[in-house]
């Protein structure tokens, strides 16, 4: 029987410093190891068994550090060491289960990644899939007005879809659209952090048979966007044309052009074919995922040209004041005001009679395409493609983006006469 080591006391241990490995006794194979000015506690204990040189299977002993003295006291190391030598008699490597409750707890610590934290690198995979700058800004501010102040810093696997139903309530009748965006927005933020392993379980921000129930459909009434009667443009235009800045050159590009305003506010002068007045979209910013060639009036070129010399250097050919893209509500907000000049001159404005509301940019589109169906005698086909409406035959819409180019060239150049036809050149 191996003999007892004595026990130290913890004024003993106190006075040990040599170096050297000590046995302070009380649980046996507890050490106190002493180097230069380290002292720490150390259990010598048979840990299973290994394989020896001479390929038989011998006890294994293991040195488990048990933390440093004095931070870990005498009584405190006898402690630990006895809970050790009770997982071994168990069957339990200490060591190796140690390991394992680290692993755990780093894998865990990975895990526990807040909403934001996951949001904020969904938004940066979306800033290379999205071509519109406008979608991208509209996800960060989405979700720091109505989501990141609620759910923002809790950890995404904890949140539940009753935490996101309250989230969307208090906008979901009053900005259904908006309330239904940001919900589809949650929705691929778990699926991000679900294939990330930070949350198990179904997706909670899912619409069918999850939050459907507890917010309930809303009946939408599909309204088109407000547009001008088309025998208003051209006072429109000549309204326009007497404002300064680049907001109205956009607006009366858009105009002429009834191209999208995302389209118009992305255009850029290496897309402007002067030579052959074509406007070419790359396909990368178009709705359709195809290239778009808009045929340029010649009203419309030299609307061009009045602003190269002034934005050439700029990345875009309509920027913002202060650079970049120019937003929507810049136009919106030249609309309104000029809305408002008009109904104080005791005129009813720039309303879209059908719905009693004021017009938008995207409505002359609609205002282009009633023009030529009344007033035109155009093929469908070709109208359709200038607003590069989606064909139902793959083989017509390539057609016309070739041998109906003229045609185009031809229509965009009436309707541009129309737009002007009370202007003063």
């Amino acid at each position: 029987m191996p003999k007892k080591s004595k026990e130290l006391s913890a004024l003993s241990v106190a006075k040990i410093k040599e170096t050297g490995r000590y046995s302070v006794g009380g649980v046996d194979g507890l050490f106190l190891n002493v180097e230069g000015n380290s002292r720490v506690w150390i259990l010598r204990a048979v840990v299973g068994k290994r394989l020896g040189k001479d390929g038989k299977l011998k006890p294994h002993r293991r040195d488990i550090g048990l933390g440093p003295y004095p931070e870990v006291s005498l009584a405190e190391a006898r402690a630990k060491a006895t809970e050790l030598r009770l997982q071994i008699r168990n069957g339990i490597d200490p060591i190796a289960h140690k390991q394992e409750q680290l692993n755990k707890l780093h894998i865990q610590k990975l895990r526990d990644k807040t909403f934001i934290e996951c949001a904020k690198v969904v938004i940066a995979n979306k800033t290379r899939e999205l071509k519109n700058e406008k979608h991208i800004g509209q996800w960060t501010s989405t979700l720091e007005t109505y989501i990141y102040p609620t759910l923002g810093d809790i950890s995404i696997g904890k949140i539940t879809k009753v935490d996101i139903a309250e989230v969307l309530r208090p906008i979901w009748t009053e900005k259904n659209e908006t309330a239904k965006r940001i919900r589809g927005r949650i929705e691929t933020i778990f699926d991000y952090a679900k294939a990330m392993g930070y949350f198990e379980g179904d997706n909670p921000a899912e619409w069918k048979g999850n939050l459907e129930p507890i917010l309930g459909n809303l009946k939408q009434e599909s309204r088109p966007h407000p547009s001008l009667p088309y025998d208003q443009v051209s006072t429109f235009v000549q309204h326009l044309r007497q404002k300064d800045g680049i907001s109205p050159k956009a607006l009366e590009f858009a105009v002429l052009t009834a191209c999208r305003s995302g389209e118009i506010f992305g255009a850029k002068w290496q897309e402007i074919d002067f030579k052959n007045k074509v406007w070419i979209i790359p396909k990368e910013r178009m709705k359709a995922e195809k290239e778009h060639r808009v045929p340029l009036s010649q009203q419309a070129t030299h609307l061009l040209e009045s602003i190269q010399e002034h934005t050439q250097l700029q990345d875009f050919i309509f920027p913002a004041p202060r650079g970049g893209m120019l937003s929507d509500m810049s136009l919106t907000t030249l609309i309104k005001r000029m809305h408002e000049q008009k109904f104080k001159e005791n005129s009813l404005g720039y309303i879209d009679p059908k719905q009693n509301r004021v017009i938008t940019t995207h409505g002359f589109r609609s205002t282009f395409r009633d023009w030529s169906a009344d007033k035109t005698d155009y093929p469908r086909e070709v109208c359709e493609h200038v607003l590069a409406h989606k064909l139902p035959d793959e083989v017509e819409a390539a057609y016309l983006r070739g041998a109906y180019l003229e045609k185009r060239k031809s229509l965009m150049t009436d309707w541009a006469d129309f737009c002007y036809k009370s202007v003063v050149q």
